[in-house]
């Protein structure tokens, strides 16, 4: 059997804290199974420092790579703790002996060695380029609303699903009357209500672990909420109903006063709908009708026609 004939050809090791398993400059003749404990692996740099490149775990495989090129280690691996490990082929042994011995089975374990080579190649090259400044860079944008640094409809549609934990709270918001404020003294002002609007979703946002404060259509606001109950999201959308009633505007108004309110609708998910993104329609739905029966109030997005005022 060929699992007995590797273990066979194998090693058991128990190495103590920090000792050594190979240095730079070693031939990598053989790779490590960790079964418990940790492994380091560090470099020297120019002005001899040893920087940490790497840790390794329980189940974790160390030096495969430079095995499967027949190259040198070009880093130290050391101990963390008491750790055991498999050493394969054992010490003593070579891979041109136990090709002479079974062909077929070393050809498996290099063709392997190169699959996982080539897997991994391309994982690293997939986090590098996800990870790049430019990329990082372009995702914000791509995602950002940019009058008001709130995350974009695109975002709540394309990237908020993945990032959700049941329970979570979703709330949207319109404040009331805003065509009246539009319509007396202009957009610019509309612009400045809505910046003061984002400012409070986004320190809303910031005291939670994990809140997203988006913008919805032109003044249409929400904030979604990870891991947060029915009662906790009337809590929060209560405090935002008030933070949006106490706005003040009178500095871009002459001095004058205008009073916003918020219409407000309150979804949980899974339990108010399964499908996220026709939840959110149900939810702005209940928004509008919210604002249409005279605003300053708050409807639950129920499923089925079960809508309720809160």
């Amino acid at each position: 059997d060929d699992l007995y004939w590797l273990a066979s050809r194998s090693g058991l090791y128990l190495l103590g804290d920090n000792e050594l398993l190979f240095s730079a400059g070693d031939r990598a003749e053989r790779f490590f199974v960790l079964r418990r404990g940790g492994i380091v692996v560090s470099r020297t740099a120019e002005n001899g420092e040893q920087r940490e490149m790497a840790r390794f775990e329980s189940g974790d495989v160390v030096g495969d790579f430079d095995f499967a090129r027949s190259a040198d280690f070009d880093a130290e691996a050391r101990a963390i703790g008491p750790t055991e490990l498999v050493a394969f082929p054992d010490f003593g042994r070579g891979m041109s002996q136990l090709a002479q011995e079974r062909p077929d089975v070393a050809a498996r374990i290099l063709l392997r060695s190169v699959a996982m080579i080539s897997s991994r190649v391309r994982s690293t090259q997939r986090l590098i380029s996800d990870n790049a400044p430019w990329v990082r860079e372009l995702r914000k944008q791509m995602y950002t609303d940019s009058p008001t640094g709130l995350w974009s409809r695109a975002f709540l549609d394309e990237e908020l699903p993945k990032l959700l934990v049941k329970p979570s709270a979703l709330i949207l918001l319109k404040p009331d009357h805003f065509k009246e404020l539009c319509d007396r003294w202009g957009h610019g002002v509309g612009d400045i209500a809505m910046e003061r609007i984002a400012e409070l979703l986004k320190a809303e946002a910031r005291t939670m672990r994990r809140a997203w404060a988006i913008r919805l259509r032109s003044n249409e606001t929400a904030l979604a909420i990870a891991g947060k109950n029915a009662a906790e999201a009337v809590r929060i959308a209560a405090r935002l109903s008030r933070g949006i009633a106490g706005i003040k505007l009178d500095d871009a108004l002459g001095g004058q006063a205008f009073r916003l309110s918020a219409s407000v609708s309150i979804a949980l998910w899974p339990e108010d709908g399964e499908d996220f993104k026709k939840l959110v329609e149900h939810a702005y739905g209940v928004l509008m009708r919210a604002w249409r029966d005279g605003g300053a109030r708050a409807y639950r997005a129920r499923p089925q026609c079960q809508d309720a005022k809160l």
